[in-house]
């Protein structure tokens, strides 16, 4: 007599439609399963009378409420054999059919498949499984593939691919069309909001002033009854409201940015005013504890918030990084918020205001230098226009904010040239003239730009070049002679190192900076070494002894 083996029969369908019906998908599958069951009798088969159905419910996961159950009654002992209609009923994922088969081989469990002629009980059984899933795993990641680039290409060509319809919007009636309507009933809330914030600049004083005026979220009713929303805004989905370009009739999808089929609610220019300030209210510092990167007197707010755009004519955006306690300011391709991208930019911001700040401040001084403030050189003037010139660019080299920021109309960044033009208001009020007596090439300056490597990190040069020491470079320097005058003196390597607390391997590379020719020296000690020349590149490089040599190699023109 064979022995008892105890079967259950577990079916599964995706989706709900036709689970109402009196026999379905289910049933179906049980049917089968049962017969083939009934079919082994003779091989000591027994159908357990409870069923284990999951309608409506993915094979891609585990959690489902009757599988769950059905591995309770499995690892309790009272289950010998799973019978399915078809092994992707069970699951479609090869990580979950592993995960299935060392619980159920520890449990003593197999199972069968009724239209696949197999059992996990020999090893072929297994193997044929194993394949037989790899395929249903494939099928399934296609198909979430293909839905993904048809969302895709949807979004891209403006269309509403469904969910909630946001503030401001209904879906469309006809729903074969893909499209947003306005809700005229809710388009005064989101214009109030973008007002509101225009002139407040506090997500804070907003929400108080919505909840004044009585301002809700959107009401939505499901078809099950229930219902969401309705109440008042909260500062979370006021920003969200801000930043959705969707009331610019846009469509935004994983970053990128498409033209929707449907009206916006926001005009462009206060769209623009309204990011500008989300922006620079993003960067604003919230404690003082944190130092900065940035040269003393450079703003920590970011005074180019919104001002300049990348060779793709994308935004810079004002953006951060943390090591430890310092606290790193850039401006980033606004692209590069969104994911990665090797066309993106990300400049350095002490930096890069300085930069900017240097090609102004050039730019004034050269004006005032040839009489080119003024549209008409006026003697009665006198040489006022021309100090007042120089005093802005002392103060922008200072490092002035605040100046900086409201000097900067707006600017455009080239591959290996920066053009920025100017608020002639703001200057002609710092210059004391009127503004149609400027010259109107001063509006504007356009300089030579390069974001270069030095090392690890990035150094930028604008315009003209300023002599500028490198302190690590002046440390090298002096440590070498201090190190080679201890050796004439008689110490050996080994009593510096130890004296340096470091190795020696550290000295040998360093001491040799004392025997650099005397025009690098000379350059490095004044600032006017290339911009490529480093400490770290110093140190790595083997340098010839002849000085001559050592020039060719190290970049400065040797007659």
């Amino acid at each position: 007599m064979s022995r008892k083996i105890r079967c259950a029969i577990y079916t599964r369908k995706s989706s709900d439609d036709g689970l109402d019906q009196e026999f379905n998908s289910l049933d179906a599958q049980h049917q089968a399963c049962a017969a083939y069951i009934a079919s082994q009798r003779g091989e000591g088969w027994h159908l357990l009378p409870t069923r284990y159905d999951d309608g409506g419910l993915s094979g891609g996961t585990l959690e489902r409420p009757a599988l769950q159950r059905l591995l309770a009654e499995v690892e309790a002992g009272r289950i010998d054999m799973i019978v399915v209609y078809k092994i992707d009923r069970l699951t479609r994922s090869l990580a979950d059919f592993a995960k299935l088969v060392e619980r159920l081989e520890a449990a003593g469990c197999s199972f069968v498949s009724v239209t696949q002629a197999f059992n996990t009980s020999s090893s072929m059984g297994r193997l044929t499984l194993n394949v037989l899933l790899s395929f249903a795993q494939f099928e399934r990641e296609v198909t979430a593939e293909r839905i993904r680039d048809k969302i895709a290409a949807s979004k891209k060509r403006g269309l509403w691919m469904g969910g909630l319809a946001p503030l401001g919007y209904d879906a469309h009636p006809d729903p074969k069309v893909r499209s947003l309507v306005i809700n005229e009933g809710e388009r005064q809330t989101i214009e109030t909001l973008f007002t509101l914030y225009a002139e407040l600049g506090s997500l804070r004083a907003v929400e108080q002033e919505a909840a004044r005026r009585g301002l809700r979220s959107k009401r939505h009713v499901f078809s099950t009854g229930r219902e969401q929303g309705g109440g008042p805004l909260s500062r979370g989905q006021i920003h969200h409201i801000l930043r959705n370009p969707v009331y610019l009739g846009q469509i935004r999808h994983k970053g990128e940015v498409f033209d929707g089929q449907h009206a916006g609610l926001i005009d462009e220019g206060l769209w623009e005013r309204v990011q500008a300030r989300l922006q620079a209210a993003s960067v604003r510092p919230r404690s003082c504890g944190g130092r900065t990167e940035d040269k003393p007197g450079r703003g920590t707010l970011a005074p180019l918030t919104g001002k300049f755009r990348d060779p793709t004519g994308d935004r810079l955006t004002p953006s951060h990084a943390r090591k430890s306690a310092r606290r790193f300011r850039y401006y980033v391709s606004n692209r590069l918020l969104a994911g990665s991208d090797p066309s993106g930019w990300r400049l350095p911001a002490g930096r890069f205001e300085g930069a900017v700040a240097d090609v102004i401040a050039d730019h004034l001084e050269q004006a005032a230098g040839r009489h080119a403030l003024l549209t008409i050189p006026d003697a009665g003037t006198g040489a006022e226009p021309g100090a007042q010139a120089r005093a802005l660019a002392t103060r922008l080299r200072a490092g002035e904010a605040e100046l900086l920021a409201a000097l900067v109309a707006e600017g455009q960044l080239g591959t290996d040239s920066i053009t920025i033009r100017l608020e002639v208001k703001y200057l002609a009020e710092a210059l004391g003239l009127e503004a149609s007596l400027l010259a109107p090439a001063l509006s504007q300056v356009t300089a030579t730009f390069e974001n270069r490597r030095r090392g690890v990190e990035a150094r930028i040069v604008a315009g003209k070049m300023h002599p500028a020491a490198d302190p690590a470079l002046l440390r090298g320097l002096a440590k070498g002679h201090r190190w080679a005058a201890a050796l004439k003196a008689g110490a050996s390597l080994c009593e510096i190192a130890r004296q340096e607390r470091v190795t020696e391997a550290y000295i040998r590379p360093r001491i040799k900076l004392a025997f650099l020719s005397p025009s690098i020296q000379s350059a490095i000690l004044e600032g006017r070494q290339p911009v490529d020349l480093t400490l770290e590149r110093l140190v790595r490089l083997r340098l010839p002894l002849a000085w001559p040599a050592q020039e060719r190699l190290l970049g400065f023109e040797v007659p």
